[in-house]
């Protein structure tokens, strides 16, 4: 009897069961939208908290992608624009324009001034994009402005040139509208190994190390095709051009004396990027000669090869505003230089600045 009784109930309980089931299942499906999708469990308060998914998932990898290519002023492009996105992510401010501008070669040069690792040149270069890439990865902390500040007060010299902000700029217009600061040291200067008419230490034999080391790369090249080339006069300190200067415009005047002549920060002598060179052809003198000597023509043919150019060449007298110097050399580094020479234009023109 007991058995009888218990078989009966468990069928009316599975009864039950199998009704609640079925009616849970038609309200469920009766809640089913038109998309085809069940309805969310979780309250609205819920549905609130949840967090938005990330439409990109590559977007933060993307925004911290390292530039492959060198790149430096006047460059243009994707790889531009990734190279301003790092530096902003990095804490810097920068328009994303796709032009490597003067505030791009800011903030390379403020960034390489960080690093005990780089030569601030203001070149995007491949131990700068190692470094960069380090720094990232490490989370070293960059902070904007402390190796080269952005914004500083306008600046003249005494004769009234606009003082440069970037004196490290490799591709720097030095010039007599565009002086270098007076106080201004490379703090890369060197011996370059190469030959000298004359055997003292003196600091005109220096030049900041990359232009130190194309240079001997170029004397090289000039020993290979049995030339010989002397270097004369490198780097020179803003009180020793001023004092080359007065003496020149006692004995020439001023006026006369500054078409050979820089006033005091208006040389690129002082940027430490210039050597003068000469041969026994011209008795080691720094003379127009110098440019109808094999030496000379040589020099016009191939300095572009190691970064060089002409920096003031015949016939950009108007641009320029110097005479024709065959002999002094401007290092701006191969991509520049290859440009320039090539085209037969001043440095003037290339980052155009002559209206």
């Amino acid at each position: 009897m007991f058995k009888k009784r218990l078989t009966i109930s468990f069928i009316i309980v599975t009864i039950l069961c199998t009704m609640s089931a079925c009616s849970l299942f038609d309200q469920t499906f009766d809640q089913i939208d038109e998309t085809g999708e069940a309805p969310s469990n979780s309250t609205p308060e819920q549905e609130g908290n949840k967090s938005e998914p990330n439409p990109d998932p590559e977007q933060d990898e993307q925004a911290i992608l390292i530039p492959e290519d060198s790149l430096q002023k006047k460059d243009k492009g994707d790889q531009v624009i990734k190279l301003q996105t790092v530096f902003n992510h990095m804490g810097y401010e920068l328009t994303v324009n796709g032009e490597f501008d003067d505030a791009t070669a800011w903030a390379v040069t403020d960034f390489q001034l960080q690093s005990d690792l780089l030569l601030a040149s203001g070149i995007y270069d491949e131990s700068t994009k190692t470094v960069l890439k380090d720094a990232i990865e490490n989370n070293v902390p960059i902070t904007a402005g402390s190796g080269l500040p952005q914004k500083v007060e306008p600046a003249f010299t005494d004769s009234g040139t606009e003082v440069i902000a970037n004196p490290y700029d490799q591709l720097a217009l030095i010039n007599k509208e565009h002086a270098l600061p007076a106080d201004y040291i490379p703090e890369d200067l060197v011996f370059p190994n190469v030959r000298f008419p004359f055997t003292e230490d003196l600091p005109k034999k220096q030049m900041r190390e990359a232009a130190a080391k194309s240079l001997e790369k170029l004397f090289a090249a000039a020993d290979e095709a049995g030339l010989e080339l002397f270097a004369q006069s490198g780097y020179r300190s803003y009180e020793r051009q001023d004092a080359i200067f007065t003496s020149n415009s006692l004995e020439h005047g001023e006026e006369t004396a500054n078409t050979f002549s820089a006033r005091p920060g208006e040389s690129e002598h002082q940027s430490g990027l210039t050597m003068d060179i000469t041969s026994p052809k011209v008795n080691f003198d720094l003379i127009t000669d110098f440019g109808d000597t094999d030496e000379g023509k040589w020099i016009e043919e191939n300095s572009a090869k190691y970064g060089f150019i002409i920096r003031f060449p015949e016939g950009k007298e108007e641009i320029t505003k110097y005479q024709y110097e065959p002999w002094h050399l401007r290092f701006v580094g191969e991509k520049a230089a290859k440009e320039i020479m090539s085209q037969e234009i001043t440095l003037e023109e290339y980052l155009e600045t002559v209206e």
